[in-house]
């Protein structure tokens, strides 16, 4: 995987939005791409496509978190504003991992770190987390963990 090439794709989409005159998808691209800068500007370096995905799949669970929020609170509007910005998001991430997939990925782990209880849960996790990073929720893999290791 090239070194910049979310960015790239995602700076793409941001011209191609522009010339499309898509408002509400720039204005989302236009938060991602400041989302980078900011790391860029306080950290002191340059995003990468590994950090672009850990920074992706924070802003997925920002907007699931405040779509249940709004929901709950009969904002149906805003609701569905960061439902829009969710689907944009996730356009610039790879492909989801399937049940099977997260399974295979799971057990594969549990017999590298030989885990045979809970309290090695956060063995299994080290592993699996980087190889479903802006593939799959972390809540449910944490879930699935937990079930194979009980």
């Amino acid at each position: 995987m090239a070194k910049n090439l979310i960015k790239e794709r995602i700076t793409a989409a941001m011209k191609d939005c522009m010339k499309a005159k898509e408002k509400e998808k720039l204005g989302c691209i236009r938060l991602i791409l400041a989302d980078f800068k900011r790391i860029e500007v306080d950290e002191r370096i340059e995003v990468d496509d590994e950090r672009a995905l850990v920074i992706l799949d924070k802003m997925l669970k920002q907007r699931r978190d405040s779509i249940k929020q709004f929901e709950a609170a009969n904002r149906q509007d805003l609701a569905d504003k960061e439902a829009f910005e969710l689907t944009v998001i996730s356009e610039f991430l790879p492909s989801a991992l399937t049940e099977e997939e997260i399974f295979t990925l799971i057990k594969a782990a549990i017999a590298q770190t030989q885990a045979s209880s809970m309290q090695d849960m956060g063995k299994v996790m080290a592993i699996v987390k980087p190889q479903i990073q802006g593939r799959a929720d972390a809540g449910l893999v944490s879930q699935r963990v937990k079930q194979a290791l009980s």
